[in-house]
């Protein structure tokens, strides 16, 4: 008598991926569909703020505050084109805001007129925050309690020096 070996029974393995009914047992299992992705938060392209001193109008009207909408290339090249702009750099700045502050107090327009006469802390508040806003791409910052050691986040623009 002629004995055959005998072949155990297939044993699953529990690493492998289940067999697909009607498909290659050997083949891997297909993958698990991609989750839903959340919405993307929209765009923000307008930033509150509010001027350290204030702009002082002819009429003696503070205006502190204000908004300023994030730039385009064209607001950063249609100043160069600037006679002032070119007699003088630093002019650069004024002209560049003048465009992309939308809204200053109670005032109807916002020029670089305007952001000329402002006082010189405030002109440099808003050439950080236009910074901040434009190439940050918002105006929160990451920090650490110094007591708790807990982080969070502060809005960076639009608050006065000693405001949390």
């Amino acid at each position: 008598m002629r004995r055959t070996a005998s072949r155990p029974a297939a044993v699953p393995d529990p690493v492998a991926a289940p067999a697909v009914p009607g498909g290659d047992p050997a083949a891997p299992a297909p993958a698990a569909a991609p989750a839903p992705a959340a919405e993307p938060a929209p765009l923000r392209t307008e930033f509150a703020f509010e001027l350290p001193r204030g702009y002082v109008d002819d009429a003696g009207v503070v205006h502190r505050t204000g908004s300023m909408r994030l730039a385009t290339a064209r607001d950063e090249l249609v100043p160069l084109r600037d006679i002032r702009v070119q007699e003088n750099p630093a002019y650069l700045s004024v002209v560049l805001l003048g465009r992309v502050i939308t809204r200053l107090g109670t005032l109807h327009q916002v020029h670089d007129g305007i952001v000329e006469n402002m006082f010189a802390s405030d002109l440099a508040f808003l050439q950080d925050f236009y910074r901040q806003v434009n190439a940050e791409g918002h105006t929160r910052a990451g920090v650490t309690c110094p007591h708790c050691e807990q982080p969070f986040e502060v809005e960076l623009g639009g608050s006065r020096l000693g405001e949390s």
